[in-house]
Formats: C-alpha cells, structure tokens, sequence
C-alpha cells in the first residue's frame, strides 16, 4: 500500500502565494507519475499539473505561469507552488500518483485526502 499525505493549504488573499507538499510512503519500488488534480465545490475533480520521474511536466492552460509543479525523488515528496491565486482557484488539491509495487512492474494509481485551497477576493 501506498499513502500519499498532502499539506500546505490554507486560506489566502488574491494574489498570494501558497506551497502544497505531497508525500509518499508504505510499500513500492518506485513512483513514476505524480500531479495535482483539484476540485472545487459541486464540479468535477480537474486536472491541474504533472510530472513524471524524469522531471517532465504538464501543466493545464488555467494555470500555466502562476503554479509549478516539481519534486524530490530521494524524499519521494511532490510540491506545487502556486502564485498570483485567484479566488477560481479556490478547491481541494489532490496529488496522485502512479506507483510501481513489485517486481512484476505491476502499477496502481494511488489519492491523497485532499488540502483545502481558499482565495479570498
């Protein structure tokens, strides 16, 4: 099993800043993609970053240039950083990731709890 702890939510004036972590633990042999999803109060949970383990990212149009997505693999920790929110940014940030759980290279999506996001206008 693999649990994924994220933290760094909070409430936030717009235009600030905010850092969210993701960490990783239990039993795998490796992570390959991480990202962000978030979702906002009665819409669908959305797409908001990746990264794979070679550094690689993607990120969705709404918040390209204000958040970066990066991570540690020695810590097996991802962060997002978010800048210059704005209250539509306001959600449940979830990480996910794809790890490898055996030697069989068997692969399982695994979901953080969730951190709340709040931008105040």
């Amino acid at each position: 099993q693999v649990q994924l702890v994220e933290s760094g939510g909070g409430l936030v004036q717009a235009g600030g800043s905010l850092r969210l972590s993701c960490a990783a633990s239990g039993s795998f042999f490796s992570i390959n993609n991480m990202g962000w999803y978030r979702q906002a109060l009665g819409n669908q949970r959305d797409f908001v970053a990746s990264i794979a383990s070679s550094g690689s990212t993607t990120y969705a149009d709404s918040v390209k240039d204000r958040f970066t997505i990066s991570r540690d693999n020695a810590k097996n920790t991802m962060y997002l950083q978010l800048n210059s929110l704005k209250p539509e940014d306001t959600a449940v940030y979830y990480c996910v990731a794809n790890a490898v759980i055996n030697k069989m290279d068997v692969t399982r999506r695994y979901w953080g709890q969730g951190t709340q996001v709040t931008v105040s206008s």
